[in-house]
């Protein structure tokens, strides 16, 4: 079992940043990958970023890159997603999800998600 819990949305102007969290606890394995994804009301869940626990393979979704960046720190078993000139399309729910079998885009393979956290960006 993988516990996942995120903080650190918030409402933000468009062209700021924000720093989401996901706590993890539980058993985590190199082989697992960590993801962020997100929702918007209205809209199917779609992939933002993933990252492996162990090594450096990250993946990002065409819509974010250069302005978002996943990262962990597996001392503190948590994943970040640094996000950078936000905007107002950016607003979502986002979700740290966990998954056990490897490298995926698709929300059907991941086992584990958190409860979300709300980014808001306003124009």
């Amino acid at each position: 079992q993988v516990q996942l819990v995120e903080s650190g949305g918030g409402l933000v102007q468009a062209g700021g940043s924000l720093r989401l969290s996901c706590a993890a606890s539980g058993l985590l394995f190199s082989g697992h990958v960590l993801g962020w994804f997100r929702q918007a009301p209205g809209k199917e869940r779609e992939f933002v970023a993933s990252i492996r626990w162990s090594g450096r393979t990250t993946y990002y979704a065409d819509s974010v890159k250069g302005r978002f960046t996943i990262s962990r720190d597996n001392a503190k078993s948590t994943v970040y997603l640094q996000m950078n000139s936000l905007k107002p399309e950016d607003t979502a729910v986002y979700h740290c999800a966990c998954n056990r079998d490897g490298d995926s885009s698709l929300p059907s393979a991941y086992d584990y998600w958190g409860q979300g956290t709300q980014v808001t960006v306003s124009s």
